[in-house]
């Protein structure tokens, strides 16, 4: 009898997964269909075939945001598969500007296991998205439905006369891991801007403020590039990027950013954290 009632419960727990690996795959299929992205997909990425990549990739979110304006998301890619990786693109279908930011690596991103975790707006329900091109031009998604509304129409935190006294000043943090020089590590950067949507109202005058958001950014471990990136209004208030990267702590890490009004700021890290 006992052996007839593990044999049901290991049934009957296979039947669970192959229904969660259901769910999954009509989720996926769904998000595939959207007009939003049909529409997307051949703006972005000329319809180029997309392949399943939930099982080389994770894209961690919220699956309803405590804050629309601030909703964080993480990728993950495993060595074996982000080692080929030379672009990650994250999507927010529904936004007014979709493409959130596409991530350009460069040697100092390393060939371990890869992460990269910012904070975005939303400003509606909406299919987000994260898609890797390797180097022999495939394409990989992973997609996530998150609950959120009104993100980029959000007023901003600051009052516009202090976002400008810290505009531009950046927060560098390497080698948060402790990993040994050489592997992988972990860094953050954080920059001051209000990153104006340009969708937001000022509650005392009842403007709009005009968009005003940083759209490049350049990121170096000593002489090597970890990557650059392109972004948009979709970016959060105050820009943080945390990220893995290979290199010493040793080597400073120096952030060259730009904003859309064509203003430069640049930041380096102390030579040495310990």
């Amino acid at each position: 009898m006992r052996i007839r009632k593990l044999t049901s419960l290991s049934v009957f727990a296979a039947a669970l997964s192959m229904v969660a690996v259901s769910a999954v795959s009509v989720q996926a299929d769904e998000s595939a269909k959207s007009p939003e992205w049909q529409s997307l997909h051949k703006d972005v990425f000329a319809n180029r075939d997309i392949l399943d990549g939930a099982g080389v990739m994770t894209l961690d979110a919220p699956i309803r945001a405590e804050d629309a304006a601030v909703v964080p998301l993480t990728v993950k890619m495993p060595a074996k598969f982000a080692s080929g990786v030379k672009v990650l693109t994250i999507i927010v279908d529904k936004n007014p500007s979709p493409v959130v930011g596409t991530f350009t690596y460069g040697p100092a991103a390393g060939s371990g296991d890869r992460m990269l975790s910012t904070r975005v707006r939303i400003d509606q329900y909406s299919d987000v998205r994260a898609v890797a091109e390797t180097n022999d031009g495939k394409l990989y998604m992973i997609s996530r439905f998150v609950k959120a509304s009104g993100g980029c129409s959000a007023p901003a935190s600051k009052d516009a006369e202090e976002a400008a006294k810290s505009l531009g000043k950046m927060q560098i943090k390497t080698a948060l891991a402790k990993n040994p020089a050489g592997l992988a590590q972990e860094a953050q950067i954080m920059i001051k801007h209000p990153n104006n949507s340009g969708l937001a109202m000022d509650q005392l005058t009842g403007l709009y403020a005009p968009a005003h958001f940083v759209n490049k950014i350049a990121i170096k471990s000593g002489d090597k590039l970890v990557f650059t990136m392109e972004g948009g209004i979709s970016i959060s208030e105050d820009p943080n990027l945390r990220f893995s990267y290979e290199g010493s702590p040793a080597d400073p890490m120096t952030v060259q950013a730009e904003d859309s009004n064509g203003m430069q700021f640049a930041g380096k890290s102390p030579a040495s954290q310990s």
